[in-house]
């Protein structure tokens, strides 16, 4: 792994240690507090008392350090390649990301050593300069809860205009799109970044608690059968990493897997689980099988089978 915090809690901690012995704070209830705080709960048995020992060479018994400066950490050429291959992608460059440091640093890998399968092609327009200014203006807005006004296309191709709360950011991994999460406006709670045409500070009459209250979201439990074929258990794994889920298996062959999702994601679901073919079964819920049912008629219907 190239970043891990799990393989650098100690470190961390043993330099923030070190940090409040260089400023003068060598109480050992403090340095137990800083072990506390950033490592595990079995560290108290480890860092201190290497550190006190003299096994770990920065502190003296009376727990001042040797150490004349504030510990650093500077990134590795790795690490810097990683981020560089982290920079050029055009989604990451909506956040507006500091690259100091850079110049002169080779990625790790770029956009055309890998291909991206089972995502739509009609992504957002993420190097569009109206987008990019829109996303960023939203994003400023989610984190001050800023009430903005917006003109946007809806789903007839008619412009709206709508006052609203934004309240967070989604990511849509399957539709490579960026939603808006709102409350207090008329069209709905979820709006695609992509149908805004504008959008600016809101300067009228102030939303009532109500309208910006976020509704609490819904959660629906998924089972699957799985047929442990051309490595489908591990495919479905790597494929619902994200969710909270369990497996459990019913013989050699056959697995059955729990995943959890919000209720608003059903439709995105149904696509996922019909990407893996034959290889899965939907259990439950029923109302989840109608809809892989209505999405296969579709299909045959278009011809696509």
């Amino acid at each position: 792994m190239i970043f891990s915090e799990l393989y650098s809690a100690y470190y961390n901690t043993v330099a923030e240690i070190l940090a409040k012995a260089v400023e003068g704070e060598h109480s050992e209830k403090e340095l137990a507090k800083v072990v506390a705080e950033r490592a595990f709960g079995e560290s108290f048995l480890t860092v201190l008392p290497s550190l006190k020992s003299g096994k770990w060479q920065l502190l003296h018994a009376d727990m001042t350090t040797p150490v004349t400066h504030r510990p650093t950490m500077p990134l590795t050429l790795l690490e810097k390649r990683w981020l560089k291959a982290i920079l050029l992608d055009p989604r990451i460059r909506l956040f507006a990301p500091e690259m100091e440091g850079m110049d002169g640093v080779e990625p790790l890998f770029t956009p055309a050593d890998y291909r991206i399968y089972d995502q739509y092609s009609d992504g957002d327009p993420y190097e569009d300069e109206k987008y990019v200014a829109c996303f960023r203006t939203l994003l400023a807005a989610v984190r001050e809860k800023t009430p903005l006004k917006i003109e946007m296309i809806n789903r007839r191709g008619n412009r709206v205009q709508a006052n609203l709360i934004p309240l967070r950011i989604e990511y849509s991994e399957k539709d490579d799109k960026f939603r808006l999460i709102c409350a207090g406006c008329r069209y709905g709670r979820t709006v695609n970044i992509a149908r805004i045409l504008s959008c600016k500070p809101y300067r009228g009459n102030s939303f009532t608690d109500t309208e910006t209250e976020e509704e609490p979201k819904r959660f629906c439990e998924l089972t699957l059968k799985i047929r442990n074929e051309r490595n489908a258990l591990e495919r479905c794994m790597l494929h619902f990493a994200h969710f909270e889920k369990r497996a459990e298996q019913i013989d050699r062959m056959n697995y059955l897997l729990h995943i959890r999702y919000e209720q608003d994601d059903e439709t995105e679901m149904v696509i996922r689980v019909l990407s893996f073919g034959p290889m899965v079964e939907v259990l439950s819920p029923e109302n989840f099988r109608e809809l892989i049912k209505e999405r296969l008629k579709k299909q045959k219907i278009c011809g696509l089978f």
